[in-house]
């Protein structure tokens, strides 16, 4: 009797032992529990309150932008200082600008500005900045034609009729400007463009280069042209590019100079004055001329008093003149 009454009690210690194991496991369970519920409560508030911050700065600072930057009028535009060296005016200019005055000066998309006035196929360049406080300043620099292209297209009645295309010395093509655009009417007269002939239509996109490698070499041509001792002796009034590596350039004269693609432009120009010169002296007029080949130069004379007299030269608008002229 008394071993199954020492049993029993070593077994209800036994059992008491457990449960007090059991016990204080489960409460390490719980505090772990609750540090870990306070530390994730810290966590959030801590990130929402940085949250707040940011929010409440990053306001802040918009309201302190617009407060004192972009909505202030002090720097609201009461001049725009526009200026160009060509024949638009400065009202279709600052129309494709987009600005206009009272508008916040440092709310400006500057790079905008410049994009807009750099799509327009009749400006090559635009360089827009802020002048403090007041004043925005845009310089342009327009493109200059060197050359045109008469092409037959249809109107809206359908008849065929000759539309101008202007080339400048890259080749990029454009259309004469509107009677709107310009100050100075001699600016919408083209005649004293060089005409190009030969050139197919479909190489020809307005707002883009022509690929044309007989077109762009008549271009070099033309600006090597005037460069050279030839320019105020003699004009080119047209250039027939539909030959293989050569052109032939007409003058007001009528006189067929011909020219390879593949030689220097300066020293077949050279040999036109030499043999002009000569011409000059003995009282004659050269017919035609073969400049391509460097010895033994192919050429036609005939006498002065059989040509008759070109017709009067088309002045060039007076922002395309050569400043040297």
């Amino acid at each position: 009797m008394l071993r199954k009454l020492t049993r029993l009690f070593k077994g209800n210690r036994r059992l008491q032992r457990e449960n007090e194991n059991v016990l204080r496991v489960k409460l390490r369970t719980d505090q772990l529990h609750a540090a870990r519920t306070r530390f994730a409560v810290q966590v959030v508030t801590v990130l929402f309150g940085s949250l707040v911050v940011l929010f409440l700065g990053w306001r802040g600072v918009d309201w302190a932008v617009r407060e004192f930057v972009t909505e202030n009028p002090a720097f609201a535009i009461k001049r725009i200082d526009l200026q160009t060296e060509g024949v638009l005016t400065v009202e279709a200019l600052r129309k494709w600008a987009g600005v206009r005055v009272g508008e916040n000066l440092m709310s400006l998309d500057l790079a905008r500005i410049k994009r807009d006035l750099e799509l327009v196929p009749l400006l090559q360049s635009a360089a827009v900045e802020r002048v403090l406080p007041d004043t925005l300043r845009i310089r342009v620099t327009e493109r200059v034609p060197v050359a045109q292209v008469v092409v037959l297209r249809p109107d809206a009645s359908g008849r065929y009729v000759p539309v101008p295309h202007l080339l400048d010395a890259t080749g990029f093509v454009m259309m004469p400007a509107d009677r709107t655009m310009v100050a100075d009417p001699a600016a919408l007269q083209i005649d004293w463009l060089p005409a190009l002939t030969g050139v197919n239509p479909v190489d020809l996109k307005p707002g883009r280069q022509v690929e044309s490698a007989q077109v762009r070499a008549a271009l070099r041509l033309l600006t090597h042209f005037e460069r050279s001792a030839m320019f105020g002796r003699a004009d080119i009034r047209r250039v027939d590019v539909s030959g293989l590596e050569v052109l032939t350039a007409t003058t007001s004269a009528r006189t067929e100079i011909t020219f390879a693609t593949n030689h220097d432009f300066d020293m077949q120009l050279r040999r036109w004055r030499a043999v002009q010169d000569v011409a000059t002296q003995q009282g004659k007029v050269i017919a035609t001329l073969d400049v391509s080949i460097s010895q033994n130069l192919p050429a036609r004379w005939v006498e002065a008093s059989s040509v008759p007299t070109p017709p009067a030269k088309v002045a060039k608008p007076a922002p395309y003149r050569r400043k040297n002229a």
